[in-house]
C-alpha cells in the first residue's frame, strides 16, 4: 500500500544525509526506522499487557519471595 509521508525541510535533509551515509535510499531508511518503532512499541505494549494482567494474579507470592 502507497502512503505519502509528509516532512519538515529539516526531517528530510536530515533523512537525506543519513540515507547518503549509510548508501542507501531514503525510503530504505524510512521504512527501517518505521519497522523498528512499530517492534520496540510492540514489545513494550506487550510486556505492560503482561504485567497488568498478569502479575497481580502473583502478587502474594511475590510479596513473600520479597520478605
Amino acid at each position: 500500500m502507497a502512503m505519502t509521508l509528509r516532512l519538515t525541510d529539516e526531517e528530510a535533509d536530515a533523512l537525506r544525509v543519513r540515507a547518503e551515509f549509510e548508501h542507501r535510499s531514503m525510503q530504505e531508511v524510512a521504512r527501517q526506522a518505521v519497522r523498528e518503532y512499530i517492534e520496540s512499541h510492540s514489545r513494550a505494549d506487550l510486556l505492560e499487557h503482561v504485567l497488568d494482567e498478569e502479575l497481580p494474579r502473583y502478587a502474594e507470592a511475590l510479596e513473600r519471595l520479597g520478605q
